[in-house]
C-alpha cells in the first residue's frame, strides 16, 4: 500500500481521480446517448410497421366497399378474403393469412409463414367474434415463444352467408433485428472507444501532470541543507506556471537561508572577537596593579558597548522583516531634512550643507528615515576628511522622491558599490575607517525597501560619494530652493553655512 510521507495511507492519486471521472462521464455520455438513439429508432420502426398496417387496412376496406358497390354483396367471404391477399405483396418480415367462419382458410404462400405459429393462429381465431361484433379492425402484438408480433385484423362480413377476417401481421423481432444489430455495433464501437480513451487518457493525464508530480518529488528531496532542486519546466500552461512558481519560491528560499546561514555565521564571528579580546585581557590582567585593571576594565566596557551596538542592529534588521516594521504618516519633509542636519552636525568637524530642501509633505515613516539619513551621514564622516565638505538635500525627480547624502571623501570602487549594502560588508579603508559590524548600510536598505524604495551610491575613488535613498513620490507637492542662494532665515536656523 502506498503511503504519504507521515505514514497514512495514500489515497487514489489525482492522475487516476482525473482518469476516472472523465471515463465516467464518457461512459455516461455513450450509454445516454445510445439507448436514447435505440429507443428513439426503435420507436420509429414500430411507427413504419403500425403505417403500413394502417394503409393495408385501408386498402382491403376500400376494395370490400368497391366489391359491394359493384353488387357483389352476396359474394362469398372467401372471394373477398382471397382477393384482398392476392392485391398484397407482403415485405420480407411480413405476411398474411385469411379466416373464414373461425378456421384458417388462406395463407399468402411469401413472407412470413404465419400458419405455421399454432399459438398465434389461435389467438387470432380467438379475436375473430370481438372484431366481427365490433365491425372494426384492429392493430395489436402478441408474443409467442417463436418471435413478437404487431398484427392488423380486419373482419368481413357479407350478408347472412359468413363472416370473415383478414390478417396481415409483421415480425416486429425481425423488424427491430436491424437496429439491434446497429446498436450491438455501437456499443462494440463505444467500448473499443472507451478503452482507448482510458489508454490515452492515461498518458495524456501523466503527462499534463508531470509538473505537479516533480513539483511533489523534488518538495520531498529538498532539506535544510540542500534547496538547489528545481522543476524542468516545459510549455505555457497553467501547470507550467505554477512549476516556475514553485522554482522562484525555491530560490526565494534558497537565497534567504543562504543569507540567514551568512548573517548567522557573521554574527557569530563578530560576536566571538569582542569576547575572545575580553576573555584575553583578563586572563592577562595584573589585580594587584590599579593601572592595568581599570584599563582591562575600560576595555571590556568598549567591547561589551560595542556587543550592544551589534545587538542593537540584529534586531533591527530581523524587525525590518515585519509587516509593522515602518509606521508612515504625513511628515514634513523639509523640517525632517532641518531635523537630519542639526542631529548630523555633532557627528564630526565638517562643512555640513543643504544642497537641496523639498518643502512638501510626504506618506513616510520620519524616525526610521532620519536614522537611515543619520547612518549615512555617520558613514559620509567616517570616511572623509576633517574640513571637507558633507551635503544633504531633498528633492522630486520624476516620480521618485529621492534623499541624499554627498561627501568629499575616499570614495568607493565600483566593484564595491553594490556589496557594501550586504550585511557585515565593509569598504575598503584604513583600519581606523574600518570599525563597525557593517550592518549600518544594510539598515539603511532595509528602511528604504519598507518604505518601497532602495538606496544606491554615486561613487568615484578619491573624488566622494553621494548616497540616495530613492522612494515613490505619490502625492507629493514639489516647493524647492536650493542653498546655492541660501537667505536669511536659512543662516539664522543655521541650516547652511554663511558665506566665507
Amino acid at each position: 500500500m502506498r503511503t504519504t510521507t507521515d505514514g497514512t495511507p495514500r489515497g487514489m492519486t489525482v492522475r487516476s481521480r482525473i482518469l476516472a471521472l472523465t471515463l465516467f462521464l464518457t461512459g455516461l455520455t455513450l450509454a445516454i446517448a445510445g439507448g436514447t438513439a435505440y429507443v428513439l429508432q426503435l420507436g420509429r420502426v414500430d411507427l413504419g410497421i403500425d403505417a403500413s398496417l394502417r394503409r393495408t387496412t385501408e386498402e382491403f376496406s376500400s376494395y370490400a366497399v368497391d366489391a359491394a358497390a359493384r353488387g357483389a354483396a352476396s359474394a362469398d367471404p372467401k372471394q373477398l378474403i382471397y382477393g384482398g391477399m392476392v392485391r398484397e405483396v407482403p415485405g420480407a418480415n411480413e405476411g398474411m393469412v385469411g379466416f373464414v367462419d373461425g378456421r384458417l382458410e388462406y395463407t399468402m404462400p411469401s413472407g412470413v409463414p404465419l400458419a405455421e405459429d399454432p399459438e398465434l393462429v389461435a389467438h387470432l381465431a380467438s379475436q375473430l367474434d370481438a372484431a366481427a361484433g365490433s365491425g372494426q379492425g384492429r392493430i395489436a402484438s402478441f408474443t409467442t415463444a417463436a418471435t413478437e408480433y404487431r398484427y392488423a385484423l380486419v373482419p368481413v362480413r357479407v350478408g347472412d352467408v359468413g363472416v370473415g377476417a383478414l390478417v396481415v401481421a409483421f415480425d416486429r423481432t425481425a423488424e427491430q433485428a436491424s437496429v439491434d444489430q446497429t446498436f450491438r455495433t455501437y456499443a462494440v464501437v463505444s467500448v473499443a472507444a472507451f478503452a482507448a480513451l482510458a489508454v490515452v487518457g492515461w498518458l495524456l493525464s501523466g503527462r499534463l501532470l508531470k509538473p505537479v508530480r516533480q513539483l511533489r518529488e523534488t518538495a520531498e528531496q529538498i532539506s535544510e541543507t540542500d534547496l538547489s532542486g528545481r522543476i524542468d519546466v516545459r510549455g505555457n500552461d497553467d501547470l507550467s506556471d505554477l512549476a516556475r512558481t514553485f522554482n522562484a519560491m525555491l530560490a526565494r528560499l534558497e537565497d534567504a537561508f543562504t543569507s540567514q546561514r551568512r548573517l548567522l555565521d557573521d554574527a557569530g564571528h563578530e560576536l566571538r572577537t569582542p569576547i575572545t579580546i575580553v576573555r584575553g585581557h583578563l586572563e592577562l590582567m595584573d589585580p594587584a596593579d590599579p593601572q592595568d585593571a581599570a584599563a582591562t576594565k575600560d576595555l571590556a566596557l568598549s567591547e561589551l558597548d560595542r556587543m550592544h551596538r551589534l545587538a542593537d542592529d540584529l534586531v533591527m534588521l530581523a524587525r525590518s522583516e515585519q509587516p509593522d516594521f515602518v509606521h508612515p504618516a504625513p511628515t514634513a519633509l523639509g523640517l525632517l531634512l532641518d531635523n537630519v542636519l542639526d542631529q548630523a552636525r555633532p557627528l564630526g568637524d565638517r562643512r555640513w550643507r543643504v544642497d537641496e530642501r523639498l518643502e512638501a509633505d510626504a506618506t513616510v515613516d520620519a524616525q526610521r528615515l532620519t536614522q537611515a539619513m543619520l547612518q549615512l551621514a555617520a558613514n559620509a564622516v567616517k570616511f572623509s576628511e576633517d574640513g571637507s565638505t558633507v551635503a544633504i538635500g531633498s528633492g522630486v525627480r520624476g516620480d521618485r522622491l529621492h534623499l541624499w547624502v554627498r561627501d568629499e571623501g575616499i570614495g568607493i570602487a565600483p566593484e564595491q558599490r553594490e556589496r557594501i549594502f550586504d550585511r557585515f560588508a565593509r569598504a575598503p579603508g584604513d583600519a581606523a575607517r574600518r570599525e563597525g559590524a557593517g550592518l549600518g548600510l544594510a539598515i539603511v536598505a532595509a528602511i528604504a525597501e519598507a518604505h518601497r524604495g532602495t538606496v544606491r551610491v554615486d561613487s568615484e575613488p578619491g573624488a566622494g560619494s553621494v548616497f540616495v535613498i530613492d522612494l515613490p513620490a505619490v502625492g507629493v507637492a514639489v516647493e524647492t530652493h536650493t542653498s546655492d542662494e541660501p537667505d536669511e532665515d536659512d543662516h539664522r536656523a543655521g541650516r547652511v553655512p554663511a558665506p566665507r
